[in-house]
């Protein structure tokens, strides 16, 4: 399954659920994830660890 098969199944559980609440927690992760993902070679790597 390509990652964006999974985006749009999510979309379409939101949408014909009516679980909207649920979409700024997917958000979050989301974020959170790729911050950790982009910055494990960088310099600020210490500092975002920090906040964990």
């Amino acid at each position: 399954m390509s990652m964006l098969a999974f985006a749009r199944e999510v979309w379409s559980f939101l949408r014909e659920r009516k679980k909207w609440w649920l979409a700024p927690i997917i958000i979050f992760l989301v974020a959170m994830g790729m911050l950790i993902v982009l910055s494990q070679g960088s310099a600020v790597a210490p500092f975002i660890y920090t906040l964990f």
